[in-house]
């Protein structure tokens, strides 16, 4: 159950954070589909208002497979994907009010 909660708060408290660290890629324009990708990649890895809560958010999901080895995933799926909603909803508001 630690793991469930544990992950929830991992999945959903960094989703607003990555939202907002990807901020200002929809400004970036190249000239092919090859320059746009490397451009938009080298624009997210290199802003760590990004990569922070992307590496929190990704860690969530190591914890997350390592409770469903020992959970039911009946249980375990519709538990985090519940919480997870609830945190990005908390974390979305605090974030904006700031």
């Amino acid at each position: 159950c630690v793991g469930f909660v544990l992950t929830a708060l991992c999945w959903g408290f960094t989703n607003p954070f990555i939202k907002r660290g990807s901020e200002g890629i929809e400004k970036i324009k190249k000239t092919s589909w090859l320059k746009q990708t490397l451009a938009e990649s080298w624009f997210l890895f290199t802003n760590w208002k990004y990569v922070l809560p992307l590496a929190i958010n990704l860690s969530g999901s190591a914890v997350y497979y390592y409770t469903l080895s020992s959970a039911d995933i009946t249980i375990a799926v519709p538990i985090t994907n519940s919480l997870a909603l609830i945190f990005t909803i908390l974390a979305g508001n605090i974030l904006n009010s700031f």
